[in-house]
C-alpha cells in the first residue's frame, strides 16, 4: 500500500506549479494562449485545464497527509501532460512552448512520481 509521501516537498512543489500554471491561465499570457491554440483547443474551453490544474494542486497538498492521495494525483497530472503531448504532436506544435512548458511538466510530474513512491 502506498503510504503518505516520505520526502513531501516534491509533491508541494508541483502543486505550487500548477497552483501558478492555473492562475497564469485565469488571463493567459500570450505563450499559454499560443500553445493552446497551436493544438485547436477551443477557447470556450480553457476554463477546464483552470479546474484540473486547481484540482491536481489540492489533492497533491492533501496528499501529504492522506495515504495514497498523492500518488493518485500525480498519476493524474502524468495523464494530463502525456495528453497535452499528444495533442502537441498531433497538430504538429513541436516548438520551444512544446518542449519547455509540457515536456517540463510532464518530466517534473514523473520526478514527482518517482519521489512520492520511494
Amino acid at each position: 500500500m502506498i503510504l503518505v509521501p516520505t520526502w513531501w516537498i516534491a509533491p508541494a512543489f508541483l502543486a505550487a506549479v500548477l497552483l501558478v500554471d492555473a492562475i497564469l491561465s485565469l488571463r493567459p499570457p500570450a505563450f499559454i494562449a499560443e500553445c493552446l491554440r497551436s493544438v485547436h483547443f477551443p477557447e470556450d474551453w480553457w476554463w477546464v485545464l483552470i479546474v484540473v490544474k486547481l484540482l491536481a494542486a489540492v489533492g497533491l497538498i492533501a496528499g501529504i497527509w492522506i495515504p495514497g492521495l498523492a500518488a493518485a494525483a500525480t498519476a493524474g497530472v502524468i495523464a494530463y501532460f502525456s495528453c497535452a503531448i499528444w495533442a502537441h504532436i498531433r497538430a504538429g506544435a513541436t516548438g520551444m512552448a512544446f518542449r519547455v512548458n509540457c515536456l517540463g511538466m510532464w518530466v517534473l510530474s514523473c520526478v514527482t512520481m518517482v519521489c512520492v513512491l520511494v
